[in-house]
């Protein structure tokens, strides 16, 4: 088949190559939407990423040019227009999990980081300056840990809390057998928001999920509590928690994903003005801690990635259902 993969990196040509013998891939640097749709001409597929916009516009246009199946190279897909992908008769394909282990580490240690304080002490010695002054943490042992979502990504980062001796809290719409076996707790999301001492989303965004965090979330938190986002950026009503954190409500802030990061992540800005307003606030302060989008960023992750992308594309050629619908 032949697949126009957009938004591509050095890294997403090095292993779609690695792992690709059958299909034909041209690869762009521009992401997909509906003034780049054109450029599908002549291909049977897309292959698209997280900040990539096929909506119902550039559905249209990708199938008056013979587009029969949408590829993600991720697992989450709120970024598609499912309704237009039906009306217009394209499949749609997805990793549904990538090394999960690797999301979860990169939670982890973003906890670490802002309950240690050690990119501070970082860049503090390369200064030459060895003082412990305001660098004082907080141990996670004896803790209230609050997990949003339990699917492979949060289970992951259950298993991997449950040796720090902390206490672990856990909602989902769907019990996991395995965590109610351990010393995971289920319990109602507002008693996650009430009790927990550090909050970590690991959910998908969708309707029900959108801006989880806001003001009235928010209310029923800890005064310093930690919240920790590694899933999607619209979890997060922005301007409600930079509110909170210049109250001192929310006391450490760290993210990996923001609701509106299709403008800067993936992108070398240093030489430019950046323009949100948003994230430049989020950046001042002390207690905020921002990766951009790097939490899947594994050798063994994309090692996945590359692989299922490419049997998604090889089964679909071939008619063979092989879990990893969307539609």
């Amino acid at each position: 088949m032949k697949i126009a993969v957009f938004s591509t990196k050095s890294y997403d040509k090095d292993y779609l190559d690695r792992f690709n013998t059958d299909h034909e891939f041209t690869y762009y640097e521009a992401p997909l939407n509906a003034k780049t749709a054109n450029l599908t001409q002549g291909h049977d597929g897309v292959c698209v990423f997280v900040n990539d916009k096929p909506d119902a516009e550039a559905i249209a246009l990708m199938a008056a040019n013979g587009i029969r199946l949408i590829v993600l190279r991720c697992a989450g897909f709120n970024n598609v227009d499912l309704d237009a992908a039906k009306k217009f008769h394209l499949d749609v394909k997805r990793v549904p999990a990538y090394s999960p282990e690797a999301v979860a580490e990169h939670a982890l240690a973003l906890i670490l980081t802002l309950a240690r304080k050690t990119h501070k002490a970082y860049n503090r010695v390369r200064e030459s300056n060895f003082s412990l002054e305001r660098l004082n943490g907080f141990n996670i042992s004896g803790k209230t840990i609050g997990v949003v979502g339990t699917g492979r990504i949060g289970t992951a980062f259950c298993r991997i809390m449950s040796g720090f001796g902390a206490r672990l809290l856990a909602y989902d719409l769907f019990d996991s057998p395995e965590l109610k076996q351990s010393a995971v707790q289920y319990v109602s999301l507002d008693q996650i928001m009430a009790e927990s001492d550090i909050i970590s989303l690991h959910c998908p965004l969708n309707p029900s999920t959108k801006y989880l965090i806001n003001k009235d979330s928010i209310a029923l938190m800890k005064k310093g509590v930690m919240i920790i986002n590694t899933s999607r950026g619209g979890l997060i009503n922005t301007k409600d928690v930079l509110k909170a954190l210049k109250q001192g409500k929310i006391g450490y802030l760290g993210i990996d994903v923001y609701e509106q990061e299709e403008n800067l992540f993936f992108s070398d800005l240093s030489e430019s003005i950046v323009q949100d307003d948003l994230i430049a606030r989020l950046i001042s302060f002390p207690n905020v801690l921002i990766t951009a989008h790097q939490g899947f960023f594994t050798n063994e992750a994309l090692e996945q990635i590359a692989s299922v992308t490419i049997r998604n594309i090889t089964d679909f050629e071939n008619s063979v259902i092989n879990g990893n619908e969307v539609v």
